[in-house]
């Protein structure tokens, strides 16, 4: 039977009477999580100098044993960071790319990413290629040689989501992954969209780098992500900040190393938001996540059938869990999306976010926990009535 995903709504701050189906743009943070974050953030200003001792000899190494248990890697190849833009920063500015040499990805990344890859090779005189991946997509193999076939002898470095933010696509990344590695290119995967919405298992993924956020789909405050480096790759990362934690053994932190250190010790900052990610993980332990993901993936599976009926499109994907978890981007015709987004925020108090992307108009509607029939209910009748004219 269906979960009775009501029962999660009064665990969440979010205001009543906003039919809230964004959680992929900034997620919701659960009451008692947020609590847990507000309860540091008090210690802090309680103890100043002897909570951040504890911070560095106990409280941070425990929040990142929790995290690296979730996401499948070892506590010392995962430093926290405030957000995935964070962890592709420290990676692209660290890489040395050489002039000629080519960054491949897709055409289907977050634009902030973009943007940071653009920087870096315009200062390297490297190259920024956008592999095209056309919609919609026929099966993972199709997926994989539309990408991989825009290697060539010049590439160094294989960027991409692992969940991408316009179109919601999970791409097939592990097989990619293999024949880069196996190519001798390094890999480099925005997985910000991923962690809480698909399990990792990040050590047998082989991925060299792998940055996610907790601040999503893991339900944690907002500020919380992660950087992953396979212990082979971490010499080659510089620190983004240097600070106590670039010369030996200054600042160790309880049993880290030296990638820990550098990465993590960037002088006075909040804590809060990463020491709150454990009972982030607690919750969703607490409340069954895998069948509360299920139950969330049924209902914008039947969400997703329901638009591709009205507006005659072909889907962007196949239908499976392969494809798509808890977000997914539904094609649009034609037509005024401007009008569509006034109407869904003024007349029927829902937020979602209408795209225009490669051409394209898409809705990208997040379900999580929180949500109800009823609110994708809503979502369906609004676009009926705007489908109508």
């Amino acid at each position: 039977g269906e979960l009775p995903l009501s029962n999660l709504r009064d665990q969440f701050l979010l205001r009543p009477g906003t039919i809230y189906l964004n959680h992929g743009s900034l997620g919701a943070c659960p009451r008692p999580v947020f609590e847990d974050y507000q309860h540091y953030q008090l210690e802090l200003e309680r103890h100043p100098g002897a909570f951040l001792g504890r911070c560095s000899s106990e409280l941070l190494p425990e929040a990142r044993r929790s995290l690296a248990a979730y996401v499948g890697a070892d506590p010392d190849d995962v430093v926290y960071v405030t957000n995935a833009t964070t962890g592709i920063n420290i990676v692209a500015r660290s890489l040395a790319l050489e002039p000629g040499d080519e960054v491949l990805t897709s055409d289907h990344e977050y634009g902030a990413m973009d943007r940071t890859w653009k920087f870096v090779c315009a200062k390297r005189g490297a190259r920024y290629v956008r592999q095209p991946l056309p919609l919609p997509v026929a099966s993972a193999e199709q997926a994989v040689e539309a990408i991989w076939s825009g290697v060539t002898a010049r590439t160094r470095v294989l960027f991409l989501s692992h969940i991408t933010s316009p179109t919601a696509l999970i791409l097939p990344v592990a097989e990619l992954i293999r024949r880069a590695r196996a190519a001798g290119i390094i890999t480099v995967v925005d997985g910000a969209h991923a962690p809480g919405q698909i399990p990792l298992a990040l050590a047998e993924l082989g991925v060299d780098y792998y940055t996610g956020n907790c601040h999503k789909w893991m339900l944690s405050p907002k500020g919380s992500g992660f950087l992953y480096a396979r212990r082979e790759m971490q010499h080659l990362l510089e620190p983004l900040i240097v600070s106590w934690g670039w010369d030996g053994d200054l600042a160790r932190e309880a049993g880290s190393t030296h990638f820990v250190d550098e990465q993590q010790h960037t002088g006075t900052r909040d804590l809060a938001a990463f020491l709150a990610v454990p009972a982030a993980i607690e919750f969703m332990e607490a409340h069954d996540w895998p069948s509360v993901r299920a139950a969330c993936h049924a209902l914008l599976r039947e969400t997703r059938e329901r638009v591709a009926e009205m507006t005659g499109l072909v889907p962007l994907t196949p239908d499976g869990p392969e494809w798509y978890g808890q977000m997914a981007g539904l094609a649009l015709p034609a037509g005024d999306i401007d009008d569509l987004s006034r109407r869904l925020r003024d007349d029927y108090h829902i937020e979602v976010p209408i795209l225009r992307w490669n051409g394209a108009q898409l809705a990208r509607v997040s379900v999580q926990g929180y949500n109800t029939r009823d609110d994708l209910e809503t979502l369906v009748c609004a676009l009926r009535d705007w489908l109508a004219g």
